[in-house]
């Protein structure tokens, strides 16, 4: 959220479960979506994961470098846990463009609310969606 008297950006703080990871990301979320598909579900354990995306750069390491676990392939798209707790931080996407933030590691609220649920076609079986936001079978075009 931009401060229009001074030109300064809301910085969010985030970590991991046992603190080895601290992170800050401007609060410029372009998009924020519950996504449902096997892969996220089995990377957080949980029915679908909330996540918020944000330009690669406005996301910057404040300590834990060295406590990283990157899965996947470190100069394409990639999943950030923490190597101790593992913790999924955020994931790497859209050609290394975009940070697709976890909401849930995040220690500050950000503007952004999930504006729907994405990948419903490979949602748990288990799981219903209850709420009113648009429902997408994938990643929805715009």
């Amino acid at each position: 959220m931009a401060d229009a008297s001074f030109g300064t950006v809301r910085m969010l703080t985030g970590k991991c479960l046992c603190g080895a990871i601290e992170y800050r990301v401007a609060d410029r979320f372009e998009y924020a979506m519950n996504c449902h598909c096997s892969n996220c579900r089995r990377a957080t354990g949980s029915a679908f994961k909330p996540f918020a995306g944000v330009k690669r750069g406005e996301l910057s390491l404040v300590r834990g470098e060295e406590a990283r676990l990157i899965y996947g392939d470190e100069g394409e798209a990639h999943d950030v846990h923490c190597a101790a707790c593992g913790s999924l931080l955020y994931s790497v996407v859209r050609e290394g463009a975009y940070a697709h933030v976890t909401l849930g590691t995040l220690v500050d609220a950000p503007a952004i609310r999930p504006s729907a649920h994405i990948f419903v076609g490979s949602k748990a079986e288990w799981f219903e969606i209850t709420d009113d936001l648009p429902q997408y079978e994938c990643f929805p075009e715009d």
